[in-house]
């Protein structure tokens, strides 16, 4: 979660959580709504994890860096969406001063990894079709692990020390609010880091895949029908990474369409003016939405996490050996 600089002084003054002002049915509907978006965001983005992990076939470089954004997704869905919709609803932080710190934490680890991950899936699109043959030498399931881990080490690391450095561990007595404190410059670093860099290089990389696709396709276009077996096959291989591309790139621009107002509100709209503060609210909802729609593409679009959907529900994924099961 990127953040404008919040001046601490200002944050934490008297403040007394203000009553219920609707209906006892509004407020229930509220928490199922909540608690509904929660459980789909939990249960679609297990249902991720578990068919890349169990089936072999599945355990390709592109399919680990889905599983990574799978996992942060599953953590907005546990930590991060229960807190953030439960202060929405209560108008008020009733989770305590160190439930703050954990959730500020989890929610900016999930969202670098998040967005760092999408960096990576876009690099990974753009080596297998502007390379094939180094990213099929170079490109190994150890690789791609090692990436991922390092990705995620760095954002705990950056995180922690991001939260550190400003005073977020030993500044906890804020009742009923739940703020972080970022200075200026940690600020700027962090919108660097954390948008700026990864979604400038997200946007050139997939424009150049496009550019990649369409002139495959018309490579293809200006083949003979009748050709021999290898070239074939390798019109079989181009087009399942073409139609590869093309579903991550959905899964991008959706994500982008998702980041981008939260950071523009963050931008735009300073924490002082409170009459603007609910789009601000509605931005971040939007973002955090995000982590639900994702399972929802895979769904969508991917057949293998169709078929993998089917095994899992089923039952059939306890069948010994059902992990060599044919997904693809």
């Amino acid at each position: 979660m990127n953040v404008k600089a919040v001046n601490q002084s200002n944050v934490c003054q008297e403040y007394s959580c203000p009553e219920r002002s609707v209906s006892l049915s509004v407020y229930v509907i509220l928490y199922v709504a909540a608690a509904t978006v929660s459980l789909l965001t939990v249960c679609g983005n297990l249902l991720v994890i578990i068919s890349v992990s169990h089936f072999n076939q599945l355990h390709t470089p592109a399919n680990i860096l889905i599983l990574s954004l799978a996992v942060s997704d599953l953590l907005v869905g546990v930590f991060v969406m229960p807190l953030f919709l439960s202060r929405l609803i209560e108008s008020c932080w009733t989770s305590g001063p160190m439930m703050c710190l954990f959730f500020n934490f989890v929610t900016f680890q999930a969202t670098s990894v998040s967005v760092h991950t999408v960096a990576l899936i876009a690099v990974d699109r753009f080596l297998a079709l502007s390379s094939p043959f180094l990213y099929s030498e170079k490109i190994s399931l150890t690789v791609i692990c090692i990436v991922t881990l390092f990705n995620w080490l760095f954002s705990l690391i950056y995180n922690f020390t991001l939260l550190f450095v400003n005073g977020n561990f030993t500044n906890l007595m804020c009742p009923g609010k739940c703020f972080y404190f970022i200075d200026g410059v940690s600020s700027l670093i962090d919108l660097l880091i954390v948008l700026l860099m990864p979604c400038t290089l997200i946007i050139i990389l997939y424009t150049h895949v496009f550019v990649i696709v369409k002139r495959h396709v018309t490579a293809i276009r200006a083949l003979q029908v009748h050709n021999s077996t290898g070239a074939s096959k390798n019109r079989v291989s181009d087009k399942s990474e073409r139609k590869a591309a093309i579903l991550l790139g959905i899964l991008v621009i959706v994500f982008l369409l998702c980041l981008l107002p939260h950071y523009i509100c963050s931008l735009v709209i300073p924490y002082s003016n409170v009459d603007l503060f609910y789009l601000r609210d509605v931005a971040v909802i939007f973002f955090f939405l995000n982590s639900t729609i994702n399972p929802i593409i895979y769904a969508l679009f991917y057949s293998w996490f169709q078929k993998s959907l089917k095994l899992i529900f089923t039952f059939k994924v306890f069948n010994k050996d059902s992990s060599l099961t044919n997904v693809l």
